[in-house]
């Protein structure tokens, strides 16, 4: 059985995220994902917008994922060892350097592939947590300008 450790925040499910889960998926055989924590988050994204208690359970509910964890703080490869992925996956965009992993991975003598997954080509605006936000932030300027308009 190969097993296959994905993560990430998972702050609004998207299709970019389904698509990272299923081609990650089809790595191996039982695919582990790790949510990031809050803190996490917001030292490397942005404020989330859900809880990371919310975030962890909309993942467990995904019928593509076997296993869900919440990430470690202060050392991310604590979570590795916890979970001892035969495969790392990496989404296209997520800031983690590959290399970097694997020498750390060598360092700690944790025997696991990384592997850089291709980009989602959805062809939608809503492939990423920032997109949506932003269209929901347009939406919203927008109604308030139709509400002066009509105040007036």
């Amino acid at each position: 059985m190969v097993k296959v450790m994905a993560t990430g925040t998972f702050d609004l499910l998207h299709p970019g995220h389904i698509y990272y889960l299923k081609e990650a998926k089809k790595l191996g055989d039982t695919l582990a994902v790790v949510v990031a924590t809050d803190s996490t988050v917001r030292k490397l994204k942005h404020e989330p917008i859900n809880p990371e208690e919310i975030r962890l359970h909309l993942v467990k509910e995904l019928k593509i994922v076997d296993e869900v964890y919440l990430g470690h703080e202060e050392d991310m490869y604590e979570v590795v060892k916890e979970i001892k992925p035969d495969i790392i996956a990496l989404g296209f965009d997520q800031i983690h350097n590959e290399n970097n992993i694997k020498s750390e991975l060598k360092n700690r003598k944790i025997d696991t592939k990384v592997v850089r997954l291709s980009e989602f080509k959805g062809g939608s605006d809503l492939e990423g947590t920032r997109r949506i936000i932003g269209k929901i932030i347009s939406a919203y300027e927008f109604q308030k300008s139709m509400e002066r308009i009509e105040e007036k």
